[in-house]
This record gives C-alpha cells, sequence and structure tokens, in this order.
C-alpha cells in the first residue's frame, strides 16, 4: 500500500528535477544546490520542463493515497502540474518575455540573490556570471523559433526588456569590487564583462529586429487571460463580475480614504492631506538609517505583541532581517532558504542619494504585510513545517501568489482590526498603499485585457473601453496614484504577466470570507488563533483548493 512517504519522495524527486531543469526559479524559492547555474531558457530547456510536468502529473495520479495529509499533498501538487501543461499546451510562454519575472528579470534575480556583500560565495557568483552569455543565447534561440511560428511579445514587452537589459550592466559591472583584490578578481572582471556584452547584445537584437515584429496591441483577450488567472490564482473567475467588484471595492476604498482623511484634517481634500503628511515632521524619519531603525522595530514589535496571543511563531522566525536597497519599486520581502541559512528578509528601496526626510505613515501597514502576521510568518511557517508538508508544498509559494498576497493583505486588515493602525494617518496610509492600488488592479488587469467599457456612474470616461493611455490616467487622477514611473511600470506590470495582479485582492477575500464562514460555523467556539495555524499548517495552495480545505 503506497504511504506518505512515497507521495513525499515523488514530491522530493521532482522538486530536484525542476531545480536542476529551472535553477533561477529554484533560487528564488529558496532551493539549494543550483547556485552555479542559471536555466536554460532555449527550446530544448523549455520542452524539458514541459515534459518533467506531465510526467510528474502521470505520476500524481498514478499513486493512490490515505488520509487528509496525503489527500491535500496530491491536491496541490496536481493543480500546479495541470496548469504547467496547460500552459504549455497553449504556448503561453512561447514569447517569453514578461515585464516583471521573465528570463531577464529572473537571470537579475539569480545573481542578485548570491550578492551577500563580504558573505557572497564568490566562486558560485563566478560561475552564474559565466553562465549568463549562455543562456541569454538560448532565450534569443526560443525567441527566434517562436517568431518563425509568428509568436512575438507585444511591442511594451520588448521596450521594457530592453530597458531591464541596460539597467543590469552597471550592477554586473560592479559587482567584483566587493571581492577587493581577492585571487578571483580578474575572473570575475572578466566574466561581469562578457555578461554584460551578451546584456548588450540581448538588447540590440530586441530593438533593432525583434522590435520590428512585436505587435502594438496587448490585451489578450478572455481565453488566454483565464489561463493567466489559473496560473496565479489557482482558479477561475467570472471575469465581468469580478471587475464589477473590483470597481465596488475601489468605491469603497476611496469612501474610507476620505473619511480617514477627515478624521486628520477636517475639510481638507485627501490629497492634500496625503501631502501634508508626507511633510509633517511627526510623521518622518531624518535618512535611511532611521528609516531602517524604524521598519525593524515595527517587525521587532509585532513579533514580540503576536506570538503567544493570535500566533504561535517559532523560535527561528522570531527576527526577521530588514535591510534598505537603494532604487525604485516597492518592498518585498524573501523568504528564509530552505536550510535557514539565509533569514526571512524584507528589503525596501529608497532612492539613492537623497538627504530630505523620509515620510514614514505609509510604513505600518506595508511592514504587517511584509513582516509578521504577514509574509515572513507565513512563508517561514511553511518551510519549517516538516510534519505535514513534503518538500515542494514548504517551497512552493513562489507559485501561488492568490494564496500568498492574499494573506500578506490579510495580515494588513487583521492588524487594523486590532487595533495597530489606531493612528489615523497610519489607517490612511493602509488604505492608500495598499487597498487602493490593489482595488485598482482588478480594475485594470481584467478591463485592458478583455478591453471592457468603463461603467455609468464611475466618473471617469464613461462607456469608453481601456486603452492603456486612460489605465494611465486612471492611477494619476483618479486613483491619485504616482509617480509616473511607477504608474508606468503597474501599466506594463498588467499588459506583461496577464492575472497577476489580480493575486492581493482576491486571495484576500477569499481568506476573509473563509474566516468569516469559520466564524458562523463554529458560533462561540471559534478561535482566531487556532483558524490561523490551521489555516498556515494547509501550506501554499491554489484559491479553490485553499476556499475548499478551509471549510472541511
Amino acid at each position: 500500500m503506497t504511504t506518505l512517504n512515497e507521495l513525499a519522495d515523488l514530491a522530493d524527486r521532482y522538486v530536484d528535477e525542476m531545480a536542476a531543469l529551472d535553477p533561477c526559479l529554484a533560487a528564488v524559492m529558496g532551493i539549494a544546490g543550483q547556485e552555479e547555474r542559471l536555466t536554460d531558457f532555449g527550446p530544448q530547456g523549455i520542452q524539458a520542463r514541459a515534459e518533467l510536468a506531465r510526467r510528474t502529473l502521470k505520476a500524481v495520479d498514478d499513486t493512490p493515497v490515505a488520509g487528509d495529509a496525503e489527500r491535500v499533498a496530491a491536491a496541490v501538487l496536481r493543480e500546479r502540474l495541470a496548469t504547467e501543461v496547460a500552459l504549455a499546451d497553449a504556448d503561453a510562454y512561447g514569447t517569453l518575455l514578461d515585464t516583471i519575472d521573465g528570463p531577464v528579470q529572473r537571470v537579475r534575480n539569480a545573481v542578485g540573490l548570491l550578492d551577500q556583500g563580504g558573505d557572497t560565495a564568490w566562486e558560485a557568483l563566478l560561475a552564474r556570471l559565466r553562465a549568463v552569455p549562455g543562456t541569454l543565447a538560448g532565450l534569443r534561440e526560443s525567441l527566434e523559433a517562436a517568431r518563425r511560428r509568428g509568436r512575438v511579445a507585444p511591442r511594451r514587452q520588448v521596450a521594457r526588456n530592453i530597458g531591464e537589459c541596460r539597467d543590469m550592466r552597471p550592477y554586473l559591472a560592479g559587482l567584483p569590487a566587493g571581492h577587493g583584490d581577492g585571487a578571483l578578481r580578474p575572473a570575475l572582471d572578466e566574466a561581469a564583462a562578457a555578461a554584460n556584452q551578451a546584456l548588450t547584445e540581448l538588447a540590440a537584437y530586441l530593438s533593432e529586429e525583434l522590435a520590428a515584429d512585436a505587435p502594438e496591441l496587448d490585451a489578450l483577450g478572455a481565453d488566454r487571460y483565464q489561463l493567466g488567472v489559473r496560473e496565479f490564482l489557482g482558479t477561475r473567475l467570472d471575469l465581468r463580475e469580478t471587475y464589477a467588484w473590483g470597481w465596488d471595492e475601489l468605491a469603497r476604498v476611496r469612501q474610507e480614504m476620505a473619511e480617514a482623511a477627515a478624521r486628520i484634517a477636517p475639510g481638507e481634500p485627501v490629497p492634500a492631506v496625503m501631502a501634508a503628511l508626507d511633510g509633517d515632521p511627526r510623521h518622518q524619519v531624518k535618512d535611511a538609517a532611521a528609516f531602517r531603525d524604524r521598519i525593524q522595530e515595527l517587525a521587532d514589535g509585532a513579533i514580540a505583541d503576536l506570538d503567544g496571543t493570535h500566533f504561535a511563531i517559532p523560535e527561528p522566525l522570531r527576527r526577521i532581517d530588514c535591510r534598505i536597497t537603494h532604487g525604485e519599486g516597492v518592498a518585498v520581502y524573501l523568504a528564509p532558504s530552505e536550510d535557514l541559512s539565509r533569514p526571512g528578509t524584507v528589503w525596501w528601496p529608497l532612492p539613492p542619494g537623497s538627504d530630505a526626510p523620509i515620510p514614514v505613515w505609509k510604513v505600518p501597514g506595508t511592514m504587517f504585510h511584509e513582516g509578521v502576521p504577514g509574509h515572513h510568518l507565513q512563508l517561514g511557517v511553511t518551510t519549517l513545517n516538516t510534519a505535514t508538508l513534503n518538500r515542494f508544498q514548504r517551497l512552493s509559494s513562489e507559485l501561488h501568489p492568490g494564496h500568498v498576497e492574499g494573506w500578506g493583505l490579510y495580515a494588513e486588515q487583521l492588524m487594523d482590526e486590532l487595533g495597530y493602525l489606531a493612528d489615523p494617518a497610519h489607517r490612511l496610509g493602509l488604505l492608500a498603499n495598499g487597498q487602493l492600488l490593489r482595488a485598482a488592479r482588478v480594475v485594470l488587469d481584467i478591463g485592458l485585457h478583455l478591453r471592457l467599457p468603463i461603467p455609468a456612474g464611475t466618473g471617469f470616461h464613461e462607456g469608453e473601453r481601456w486603452t492603456p493611455r486612460l489605465g494611465r490616467e486612471f492611477l494619476t487622477e483618479y486613483c491619485g496614484l504616482g509617480p509616473a514611473g511607477f504608474v508606468e511600470f503597474e501599466i506594463d506590470r498588467y499588459l506583461g504577466t496577464p492575472g497577476q495582479a489580480l493575486a492581493y485582492k482576491l486571495g484576500e477575500k477569499v481568506w476573509l470570507e473563509a474566516r468569516e464562514s469559520a466564524r458562523r460555523r463554529e458560533g462561540a467556539a471559534f478561535d482566531l488563533k487556532r483558524f490561523h495555524q490551521r489555516a498556515l499548517d494547509l501550506g501554499p495552495m491554489g484559491l479553490d483548493l485553499l476556499r475548499a480545505e478551509l471549510a472541511r
């Protein structure tokens, strides 16, 4: 009779084979053992990964299961593999380029994850730098093969990747300096130069050859969009119904923002209140060092307060490494590696070279999202749970954005409910920095890809169909989001990674509905800490499966 160990062995073999075929994904997932390699983005590499998914899916279907742990483990692996097969069958990645998580971005991340300052494993970094020309050559081969099939990424994605290639070069050129005058320095300089030459050549190919055949139209239509929803959320949606719900959520958040702003400065419009908070010394810190101290203080305080009350936080997770990085972007969390050699880390970008005071009124909600009770707790508990989760389950959070980002947004809401955002400025920050953008993403992501009309009663270009130009105006003027570079990135993100932007609000919706269902079902016996523990112990999964398991 098949045992849980047999299913776990199958999952372990899949993780090892997947990591060997996709070292860039393995790096993000925290899988050790592939540090000296990069992913083969050539046609043979793409085919090998699809064949692995098909072969493993059949093995899962042929493996009997017994008991809840096995049933859930098999369902999680089956759902993921079936999605991979569906994507391969649809040639969904035939064009390969992406605006946030394509091959170019994954190469940058794989190299960056090895960059640990004085603690860098220099020989592994050298090997990975030496692999850059080969992996970019494979990418070009695949792009050419797709072009011969009549498949070329939209011009927006081509342009974004040209910029990514150019932006990566100064970073790679500066990496060897971290090694000082050590024995590997000449080899590192040579490898970085070769990697940069490969990036220069890829950028030239994209701009001088591929761009000529790149279509202007970004919208993918309902069928391909549903495949993206399946990939990132693990569900199927009524897209028009969800689009209408997004508008309702956006109206609710805008109203709550007006109420929060009125508590701070009665009679003043929301943009004026937000601008005043940016310049208020009570809501500023003086420099990057003070900012890092502030986010570390928030992380440490949340752990101290929540451990033993609403959560049980394992000892290895009672510290978050908060770091500052210089550049554009948003705060991100990187989960601990499976061997815990890499701690859970929050990276917060700040503009380089600025001596101006830094506003912090939006910071608490974001730290609760990225730290505790958000991603650090969720992903850390998953990493440590060897009792009921197999290796694939423990390491697959990157493959389930609806589960992960939904929990992050739920964590913000939970901390508001628990009183940690009682300061009206902090609550306004939660709404402006978390809820408003995530609701706008539901509207725009679906609206742009399906080219839907803007509904009556919204006060924004009613009856017109979505275009990137209207998307920029919507984020900037209707939602009050900026700066311009951020807005452009958001539009590129939606159109380059269909369905991913829904993960936050729709994931949060499932978490909140599951909690409310449990509260109604259990009545006076409902215990929030027990609900959280059971929910996190399930591990990452698609939203349909999560909803079903939390209802059991």
